[in-house]
C-alpha cells in the first residue's frame, strides 16, 4: 500500500482558505464576467490600437482551459466514461439533436454565408468551461460535467467541419480549412489536458506541488474573465461595420437560449439519469463554446468583422441567459425522487 502524504497543519489551512477564495470567485462569477466585457469596452473606446490583442486570444484561452482541466481529478476523468448515459445523454444532446434545432433555426437567418457559418460556429459547440461552475451554482452535477469536458471538446473538434459541411455543402471548403482545427486539438486540448495532469500527479507526491496546485485552482473565473477582457478589446475597433448582422442574430440566439436546456433535461429524463445529472445537460444544453471557437472563427477569409460580432454577440446574449439558468433549472426534478430510491420501492 501506498504511503499517504501528510499535510502540515499550516499548509492544510492554507489550501482550506484557498478553498474559500475560491468558492467566493465562483459565486460572484457572472459579475466579474461583465464587469470584464465592460472594462474591455471601455478600453477599446478610449484607448487606439487594443485590435493587437487578438494575438493573445489564443494564450490567453490555454490557460484558461488548463486551469479548467486542473479542476478536473484524473480518476474522475476515467469515472466520466464509465457513466455511459450520462455521457450518452451529453453526446445525444449536443450533437444529435441541438443540430436538429439549429437546423431549424436557420431558416430565419439572412442568406450571408458569413452571419450563418458564425451562428453555426458557436450553436454546435457545447461550452467546456463557466458551464462548470454556473451549473454547480445551480445545483446540477457540476463534478461529472467538469470530468466530460475533455470528451465534449475532442467530440466537437472532430464533429465540427463535419457539420458545417452538412449544413453550408460546398461553401464550408472554401471558408474552413483543416489546419487551424489542429491547431486547436493540440494548442487548446493536448498540451492544457497534459499540463493538468502532470501538475495532478506533482501534487499527489508533494507538498509544493498541492500549494501550486491550490493556487491555480484559484485562476479559472480571472482567467475566463480575461479571455473575455481580451477578446472584447480586441474586437471591438472591428465591429461597428457588423452591428446590423450582430442585431439580426440575438433573436435566434434568444429562442436557443430558452429551448435547448428543455431539450437537454428532455433527453436526460429519457435515459433515467437522476435529477442533478439532467440538470448538468440541461446546463450543457444551453451554454456554447464561443470563446473557444473564436480563434477558429477569425482563421477563415475575410472573418472580421462580422464572423467576431456574431461569435461575441452570443457570448452576452448566454451571460444573461445563465443567470436565469442559476435561478430556474434547480427547479428541474425538485420534486422527485432519485430514481434509484423509487426502483427500490417498487422492489418492495
Amino acid at each position: 500500500m501506498g504511503r499517504r502524504l501528510r499535510i502540515p497543519n499550516d499548509q492544510e489551512a492554507s489550501l482550506t482558505n484557498s478553498s474559500n477564495l475560491r468558492d467566493r470567485l465562483e459565486h460572484h462569477q457572472v459579475i466579474t464576467y461583465f464587469a470584464a466585457v465592460i472594462a474591455a469596452a471601455a478600453v477599446a473606446l478610449l484607448v487606439p490600437g487594443t485590435a493587437a490583442l487578438e494575438t493573445a486570444i489564443n494564450p490567453a484561452l490555454a490557460l484558461m482551459l488548463f486551469v479548467t482541466f486542473l479542476q478536473v481529478p484524473l480518476a474522475d476523468l476515467g469515472r466520466a466514461f464509465t457513466r455511459i448515459r450520462f455521457l450518452g445523454a451529453l453526446l445525444i444532446t449536443n450533437f444529435l439533436v441541438l443540430p436538429l434545432l439549429v437546423a431549424l433555426l436557420m431558416q430565419f437567418l439572412p442568406a450571408d454565408p458569413m452571419v450563418r457559418l458564425g451562428v453555426l460556429f458557436v450553436l454546435l459547440t457545447p461550452c467546456i468551461d463557466y458551464v462548470v461552475t454556473f451549473s454547480h451554482i445551480g445545483r446540477a452535477d457540476a463534478r461529472l460535467l467538469l470530468a466530460s469536458t475533455p470528451a465534449l471538446l475532442l467530440t466537437q473538434m472532430l464533429l465540427l467541419p463535419v457539420y458545417l459541411r452538412v449544413f453550408l455543402g460546398d461553401a464550408a471548403a472554401g471558408l474552413v480549412q483543416l489546419g487551424p482545427f489542429v491547431h486547436a486539438f493540440v494548442w487548446l486540448i493536448a498540451i492544457p489536458l497534459a499540463l493538468a495532469a502532470l501538475v495532478q500527479l506533482w501534487a499527489a507526491r508533494s507538498g509544493g506541488g498541492q500549494r501550486v496546485a491550490a493556487g491555480l485552482g484559484l485562476l479559472p473565473v480571472p482567467a475566463t474573465a480575461l479571455v473575455l477582457f481580451i477578446v472584447v478589446a480586441a474586437m471591438m475597433p472591428q465591429l461597428g461595420a457588423a452591428i446590423e448582422a450582430a442585431l439580426q442574430v440575438i433573436p435566434l440566439y434568444m429562442a436557443f437560449a430558452v429551448v435547448a436546456p428543455l431539450i437537454g433535461w428532455a433527453v436526460a429524463r429519457l435515459l433515467r439519469l437522476d435529477a442533478p445529472a439532467g440538470r448538468a445537460v440541461a446546463f450543457s444544453a444551453g451554454t456554447r463554446n464561443s470563446l473557444v471557437v473564436l480563434p477558429l472563427a477569425l482563421a477563415v477569409p475575410a472573418a472580421i468583422p462580422v464572423l467576431p460580432a456574431i461569435i461575441v454577440t452570443q457570448t452576452m446574449v448566454e451571460l444573461v441567459a445563465s443567470v436565469i439558468y442559476m435561478r430556474l433549472i434547480p427547479k428541474l426534478g425538485a420534486g422527485r425522487k432519485p430514481i434509484n430510491e423509487r426502483a427500490a420501492r417498487s422492489r418492495r
